[in-house]
């Protein structure tokens, strides 16, 4: 059974920084597409940032670029989202989520913001940044 599981979310000001992490069980990371996604009330879920881990090429949406980094530690099977600069409207829950199997080389190499590409998803943690 896939299990991802998201840890680090919490509280901070705005200018804060967060580190999320999420653990992988039943799950090889190695030459995967994995992603941060989160749900800010009111909002449908979007895409935050992308990784294909066979490459560590990553991808991630405008009002990330900059401020977070999408990672991967591969002995430990875990993806992690650094997050600095913190905004108010980062605030959401942070989930991770993981591709299916069988996915061709190609069709990994894109990148994938579409919450309908992902098929394995973590319980999410929350960010919350105050003003």
């Amino acid at each position: 059974e896939v299990q991802l599981v998201e840890s680090g979310g919490g509280s901070v000001q705005a200018g804060g920084s967060l580190t999320l992490s999420c653990t992988a069980s039943g799950y090889n990371i190695r030459n995967s597409r994995m992603a941060w996604f989160r749900q800010r009330p009111g909002w449908e879920r979007e895409g935050v940032a992308t990784i294909y881990t066979g490459t560590n090429k990553t991808y991630y949406r405008l009002s990330a670029k900059g401020r977070f980094t999408i990672s991967q530690d591969n002995a430990n099977n875990m993806l992690y989202l650094q997050m600095n600069d913190l905004k108010p409207e980062d605030t959401a829950v942070y989930h991770c989520a993981a591709t299916g199997p069988d996915k061709s080389i190609e069709w990994l190499s894109v990148p994938r913001m579409s919450s309908s590409e992902y098929t394995y998803w973590g319980q999410g943690t929350q960010v919350t940044v105050s003003s």
